[in-house]
């Protein structure tokens, strides 16, 4: 059975791998911590775990932003990742509802993310999860 829950500091480790292995993001189990205690600090930020008999193996990481034209604000989704070998489950759409319902508890009317442009099956998932392909996500190394 899969449960739906808020990150623990215990899961600390395993999300980190999930960063690395499944979303591409090289941080260190010291850096995650690190960033982990700072956003435990700020309310806009929430991160939900998908756990399995014990074991993480999924998360949804998002923030409430503030933006013009937004006045209640929005909810972005800065990650979401399952590990290969526990995708086709309906893990993920437990995330992405986990993620919405949160997003309403907050205020928030829209819920939006970015995703590389080489994640074509992501970007399917997101479809038929009902999100629509509205922008590109632009970025500059500083």
């Amino acid at each position: 059975m899969v449960v739906i829950r808020d990150i623990r500091e215990k899961d600390y480790p395993e999300v980190a791998r999930i960063w690395r292995d499944v979303l591409g993001i090289p941080v260190t189990d010291e850096c995650l911590a690190e960033t982990y205690d700072k956003m435990g600090k700020d309310d806009r930020y929430a991160t939900f775990v998908a756990e399995e008999n014990g074991k993480i193996v999924g998360l949804i990481a998002t923030v409430v932003c503030l933006a013009i034209g937004h006045p209640s604000g929005y909810t972005k989704i800065n990650g979401l990742g399952v590990l290969p070998e526990h995708r086709g489950k309906g893990i993920g759409r437990m995330l992405i509802e986990r993620a919405e319902e949160s997003a309403k508890a907050n205020g928030t009317m829209y819920l939006g993310l970015a995703s590389g442009l080489q994640r074509k099956t992501a970007h399917a998932f997101y479809e038929h999860m009902g999100y629509q392909k509205t922008s590109y996500w632009f970025r500059k190394r500083l």
